[in-house]
């Protein structure tokens, strides 16, 4: 039997379920009480991680016919998408990806999409192609006229993030590092459970007109000190070799070597390490009452048995 209150509920729509955040954010959106649709490729492989009351729908944001229905009586959108992996053009598949939701979001009456994205200065004309586009997605969502709300972060630290995983399976495997130039870039690495609050305070906050909030955690560090910090927590005792002839590139085919994650968005990430992606604005510590952990607790959280 139908429950009446469900017609009173908002309805949220998550994209990106299967996920590093996006399968974090779901079991959170549940226990809110929220209508929850979740928008699958494979439907079938969705249905497991998800409770008996969480709707999902077959779509690809790819295929703007399959987006019409997902999107239809929704509220609040998480956009949650990247296609870095698999893509021969991930920028091309991102914008014409960004440029569907959005068109179909604001025909379809959406209210509100929150959106994860990356920091790094717009006017830094060496800006990645990664960073560069995750920064244009943000943009195409904004110009649809649908509110958003952009967060921008940097390295996530949690079991199960890509860019976390790459540092651990470095100092895990390596007693010494030839270290490129980029492990001296500033950055301010964010907890996940930090980027999920922020996640989940966007779709109550009241209407406006779409932000962008440079979220991290109080300290600025550099990759180096970051694996420095793992080392340390984990007991080993790990040597880093400045070398200046080691290009994100070079560097790339060395991580292929020595980690478990594909080689493809393993370059694509290496390549944004050259930018600095540290917090300009604060306007997140004043919109939201979230304060992120410290680097060294993010890091320990990580560490322990689940």
């Amino acid at each position: 039997m139908a429950n009446p209150d469900d017609e009173n509920r908002p309805l949220i729509l998550l994209t990106g379920g299967s996920g590093y955040v996006g399968g974090r954010l779901i079991p959170l959106l549940e226990k809110q009480g929220v209508g929850l649709r979740c928008l699958a490729r494979s439907p079938e492989k969705m249905r497991s991680r998800v409770q008996p009351g969480t709707e999902i729908v077959q779509g690809d944001v790819l295929d703007p016919a399959s987006l019409d229905r997902a999107l239809q009586g929704v509220h609040t959108a998480y956009y949650l998408v990247h296609l870095m992996s698999g893509s021969k053009d991930f920028e091309k598949e991102d914008r014409q990806a960004a440029l569907n939701f959005a068109g179909v979001a604001k025909q379809a009456g959406v209210r509100r999409i929150v959106y994860l994205g990356g920091l790094g200065d717009d006017a830094d004309p060496k800006l990645s192609p990664h960073l560069r586009s995750r920064h244009e997605v943000g943009k195409i969502l904004r110009d649809s006229g649908v509110e958003t709300v952009e967060f921008r972060a940097s390295l996530v630290i949690g079991t199960g993030s890509l860019s976390f995983d790459l540092v651990k399976a470095l100092t895990d495997r390596l007693p010494v590092m030839l270290c490129p130039r980029w492990l001296t870039t500033p950055t301010q690495p964010i907890a996940v459970d930090d980027v999920l609050a922020y996640l989940l305070a966007a779709k109550d906050l009241p209407p406006g007109e779409s932000r962008i909030f440079e979220i991290g955690s109080e300290d600025v560090t550099t990759y180096g000190d970051m694996i420095r910090e793992y080392a340390r927590q984990k007991g080993l005792r790990r040597w880093l070799i400045s070398v200046p002839v080691l290009t994100p590139y070079l560097s790339s085919l060395w991580l292929a070597l020595v980690t478990p994650a594909s080689f493809e968005v393993g370059r694509h990430l290496i390549e944004g390490l050259k930018n600095p992606t540290v917090v300009r604005d604060r306007a997140a510590l004043e919109a939201f009452p979230i304060r992120p952990m410290g680097i060294g607790e993010a890091v320990a959280k990580a560490m322990a048995p689940n």
